[in-house]
């Protein structure tokens, strides 16, 4: 029996370890997003970070996060207050205008979707029926809140939550920049002790894909929202604010611009505004939708080698799964998955010799007598 003790007292030990890991991972299941949102925004505003630190000294390390995460919450904070603002400014005047659309009893669209082959006839209908009885649609209206006025509690419960995991956020944030070194530092070791020397191919892969990400999406989708809300506040597109923001939500997901500006563009078909709804038409597959075409192609698959149309499924399947942290942490899953697959065809498929006389470099490297 004293021969197995010490596979049972290793085993007892591995399966203690499994159980504890198990009862951290419940623990801190809570703090992950935010603290995977943390270290993204640390990532991607380290050089910021250095440039303080090089400007109030290195042995200040307190001092100099506390003024990053002061910086941040200046930048993403103001602009965001203001953004409310006007998007309660704007979604009044829209309700009110849309209000007014519909007991004007005089809504209407263009004659070639009344004409679309499945759905012309039941937009027909409701139109029809809308302008005949305007109060109709209020009234159910009315009727589908009241029936789901459970959703605004939970849209208030959401936002809570989302406050109390930026609060988690920033404060992650602050340890990562004061520390940011010593815990990448046992990260890699730990993770050399386990995997061996290619982990830093893959942690190199995880910076590529994450930078190539933030800039190929994040960085496009602000362009695209800009471009086309320079035409809706050209064409006199109300409440162009707000449709800008709605751009540039749509642009995060693959091919959700166009989505975005050929609404428009059918709202003022509509309004009889052929001129600017030819023009944001043009402009959005010209211009819009040509930056997305050229742009995020280059910034991702150029930096990280990986065919762009895995980094949209990533995209896609991580918004899917994890929600908007998932942007980030879809392709570069995949990313990780697509470094060890070309790792392990590079190890196991051996290229054939050449012969010796093709290499016409080893003539040159030769001394001549």
């Amino acid at each position: 029996m004293q021969q197995y003790a010490p596979t049972i007292q290793r085993a007892l030990l591995f399966g203690l370890l499994i159980i504890l890991m198990l009862l951290g991972f419940h623990i801190l299941k809570y703090f992950i997003v935010p603290v995977l949102w943390a270290a993204i925004i640390a990532y991607m505003t380290w050089p910021i970070y250095l440039f303080i630190q090089r400007l109030f000294g290195a042995h200040r390390p307190s001092l100099n996060a506390s003024i990053m995460i002061l910086m941040i919450i200046l930048v993403i904070g103001i602009p965001l207050t203001f953004a409310v603002f006007i998007l309660q400014h704007e979604g009044r005047n829209l309700f009110f205008e849309l209000q007014k659309q519909i007991f004007s009893g005089h809504l209407d669209v263009p004659d070639f979707i009344r004409e679309l082959p499945i759905i012309g006839k039941e937009i027909s209908r409701t139109l029809n029926e809308i302008n005949t009885d305007p109060n109709s649609i209020t009234q159910n209206v009315a009727i589908w809140i009241q029936g789901h006025m459970g959703y605004g509690r939970f849209v208030l419960s959401e936002i809570s939550k989302n406050l109390v995991k930026l609060g988690f956020a920033l404060l992650s944030l602050f340890f990562f920049y004061r520390d940011g070194p010593t815990i990448l530092s046992q990260v890699s070791k730990a993770m050399e002790m386990v995997i061996g020397p290619r982990v830093h191919h893959y942690l190199d892969t995880i910076s590529e894909t994450t930078r190539a990400v933030v800039y190929g999406v994040g960085l496009t989708a602000v362009a695209q929202a800009i471009l086309a809300g320079l035409s809706y506040f050209v064409a006199g597109v109300p409440n162009p604010m707000v449709l800008t923001i709605v751009t540039f939500l749509l642009a995060l997901i693959p091919f959700g611009t166009p989505v975005a500006y050929s609404s428009v563009a059918l709202w003022l078909f509509s309004q009889d505004q052929m001129v600017g709804a030819i023009g944001v038409m043009i402009w959005g597959v010209c211009i819009v939708s040509t930056s997305d075409n050229v742009i995020r192609p280059l910034v991702i698959s150029g930096a990280t080698k990986i065919p762009f149309l895995l980094i949209m499924f990533g995209v896609l399947g991580g918004l899917a799964s994890f929600g908007l942290v998932g942007l980030f942490i879809g392709p570069v899953i995949l990313a990780i998955l697509l470094a060890i697959w070309r790792e392990w065809l590079h190890e196991t498929i051996e290229p054939e010799p050449m012969p010796k006389t093709t290499m016409i470099y080893d003539d040159l490297d030769e001394p001549k007598i």
